[in-house]
């Protein structure tokens, strides 16, 4: 039977972690839905369980064979990590971002590493080693201490539609120290290295190391054209997928390769895997115009990239020493907080930002993922006879700061005042009301189609001098957030902006997004510039002759219903009505005794689209299109939206 990938049993261990995988992150979705534990945490404490310690459906034989999937996955996390480096975006923050860069790293990494040092003699695998082994492992783990997660944090400040200065300066940490925490662990890691392995630290050891270094920073940006090359060409995305998979876990088996060679000649010498991956993705986001494409892939291999890295981490990890070290693991994540607060104070004072960003400086770097957790593997599996325990201590305090990190950083972007979150919206009466904002024929036609199916409508101008008496006009001096909260609006369920200008109409539409909650808000677009801008806050965006395109198709492939939709049948109607009638929740469709000459076309679940059959239950707030004659429809929405 042949070795290495040929091996039978490669191919039943990868098989079977491919299954283990799949369970995690169903396991890992499952709870993260239920109790808002955190998807990572899940899968890493997942894999323990399926690990050898406990279950044995991954054995320890396996990890070994299954290596070049944490390579893999390495990789693409330095990727991930690089690509968070803009530069652009950074500018008109470096004064805050360079002292609280420089105050985090600094402090973290000196006061965790002084602690855990003169801890040392409580910590069992480092109790037995001499002085200066202990201080190598203790700057170990200072290094570690230092990195963050730039994945965590761009998804809670995506959550949170958040922006300002202090948001700006958070991320501009973020992912600078996590391009800086690869050169200290480089630098880290030698010495330790240096001093387990009983070798002088002299001169030529540090020229050797700063030669490692800047060989790696050379071959991180021959990468990055290697990179652009895939990208410039006419491939298929998945395809390039695949490519740019396959180019990241070259650069693990270059540094193999280096090291083998540098082995023959009886000298030492390694890449800097990690820093040649960082480096590469920086120079495609920064310096080729293939940044979106690369951004788009790294999101898209990402996740699965995920599932397979921390759920192999998980099976790598004993349960039995997770256990013994809880209580070492809460003191040293104790110590990183207490070093985090202090960093954050004297960044803050250093920088000279407002002094209300002192107490919450620290909040945004207590999350920890994949760069750390790669890092920790690689003492891992450099040291493997402390290096399980060493990465189980660690394990434990990252997946501590899993569960705090996220929402302390939540409430500091709340406390910061720089949450842009979509209100709940609370209906103030039954009755449907609509707000138009602009006074021209087409809002006044719509407001006085909308009157007569009994519905309130305002309409917002300004405009001074009008003779509109059967509609509502609130006049305002100008389309600005400021002058519309003066205004007594009322609660619109529906919010029509058709004022010709999308910058007005963006800011009033995210004023009210974030105020009032409206669920149905439209706008005619001028311009392509903001389509995806109301996007991203659910407006529905009409393009005037797009639209005019779609009418004529449909009126071509299905006049009849289109005559429908248009109201050109004066005996049927459309109607969206939303479940708020208690008793109707949980019942089956096929069980509702609808009118004869009524309809459901659409049922919308949490803004997606339900495919319904007779079987599928009523849920509150679901929304549903009915088309019908008005008689029936008006039975209909009374029904569903009273009790």
């Amino acid at each position: 039977m042949k070795a290495g990938f040929m091996d039978i049993n490669f191919f039943k261990y990868l098989t079977g972690f491919f299954i283990v995988s799949i369970a995690a992150y169903q396991i890992a979705k499952f709870f993260q839905k239920k109790i808002h534990f955190p998807l990572i945490t899940g899968l890493i404490l997942t894999g323990i369980l399926a690990g050898s310690s406990f279950l044995g459906f991954i054995p320890g034989t396996a990890l070994s064979k299954l290596n070049f999937l944490n390579e893999i996955a390495l990789a693409i996390i330095a990727f991930s990590a690089g690509a968070e480096l803009h530069l652009e975006e950074l500018r008109s923050r470096l004064n805050s971002i360079k002292w609280m860069t420089i105050s985090q790293l600094g402090v973290t990494f000196l006061a965790s590493s002084i602690f855990v040092y003169y801890m040392s003699g409580y910590i069992p695998f480092m109790s037995g080693f001499d002085t200066n082994i202990r201080i190598a492992i203790a700057m170990l783990f200072g290094t570690i201490f230092v990195a963050r997660s730039p994945s965590s944090a761009i998804a809670i400040i995506n959550e949170m539609r958040a922006r300002g200065p202090f948001v700006k300066t958070a991320m501009g940490v973020t992912v600078v120290i996590d391009v800086l925490v690869i050169i200290l662990f480089a630098i880290s890691f030698a010495i330790v290295k240096t001093i387990v392995n009983g070798e002088p630290l002299n001169l030529s050891f540090l020229i050797v190391l700063l030669l490692e270094i800047l060989v790696s920073v050379i071959v991180g940006f021959i990468y990055g054209k290697i990179l652009q090359f895939l990208l410039w060409t006419n491939l298929h995305v998945n395809i390039k997928a695949i490519f740019i998979v396959l180019t990241g876990y070259s650069i693990y088996l270059l540094n193999h390769w280096v090291g083998y060679q540098a082995e023959l000649t009886g000298h030492h010498f390694e890449l800097e895997a990690l820093l040649i991956a960082i480096i590469a993705s920086f120079y495609v986001t920064n310096y080729t115009g293939y940044n979106h494409e690369f951004e788009e892939i790294i999101n898209r291999i990402s996740p699965y990239i995920y599932i397979i890295f921390f759920t192999l981490t998980g099976n790598s990890l004993s349960l039995q020493i997770l256990i013994n070290v809880v209580e070492i693991a809460l003191i040293l994540f104790g110590v990183r907080l207490l070093s985090l607060i202090l960093g954050g104070l004297i960044g803050t004072w250093a920088a000279k930002d407002d002094l209300k960003y002192a107490k919450i400086a620290w909040m945004p770097y207590i999350t920890q993922a994949g760069v750390a957790i790669g890092l920790t593997t690689m003492v891992s599996e450099t040291f493997p006879s402390w290096g399980h325990e060493f990465e189980t201590i660690i394990i434990a305090i990252i997946v501590l700061n899993q569960i705090i990190g996220p929402p302390v950083f939540k409430w500091a972007i709340k406390y910061a005042g720089e949450a842009h979150q979509k209100q709940e919206f609370k209906p103030s009466s039954p009755q449907h009301k609509a707000v138009i904002f602009s006074l021209d024929s087409i809002s006044l036609a719509l407001a006085r189609l909308l009157k007569q199916n009994e519905w309130s409508v305002k309409i917002v101008t300004t405009q001074k001098e009008h003779n509109i008496k059967d509609i509502e006009i609130l006049q305002v001096s100008d389309y600005n957030k400021e002058n519309i909260a003066k205004l007594d609006l009322g609660n619109p369920d529906t919010v029509v902006l058709l004022y010709p200008d999308d910058e007005k109409n963006y800011e009033i539409a995210e004023w009210l997004y974030e105020t009032i909650g409206s669920p149905n808000m439209i706008t005619r677009l001028e311009s392509g510039s903001y389509a995806q801008k109301f996007r991203e806050i659910g407006v529905q965006v009409i393009e005037p002759t797009a639209a005019m395109v779609n009418l004529l198709d449909h009126m071509v492939r299905a006049p009849e219903a289109t005559n429908i939709l248009l109201g050109f049948d004066e005996n049927q109607d459309t109607i969206d009505v939303e479940v708020r009638n208690p008793d109707l929740v949980g019942l089956r469709i096929r069980d509702l005794h609808l009118p004869q000459d009524v309809i459901i076309l659409s049922l919308k679940r949490r803004g997606n689209t339900v495919i319904t059959h007779g079987y599928t239950q009523l849920r509150p707030g679901d929304i549903l299109t009915f088309v019908g004659s008005k008689e029936s429809l008006e039975q209909v929405r009374l029904r569903f939206e009273y009790s």
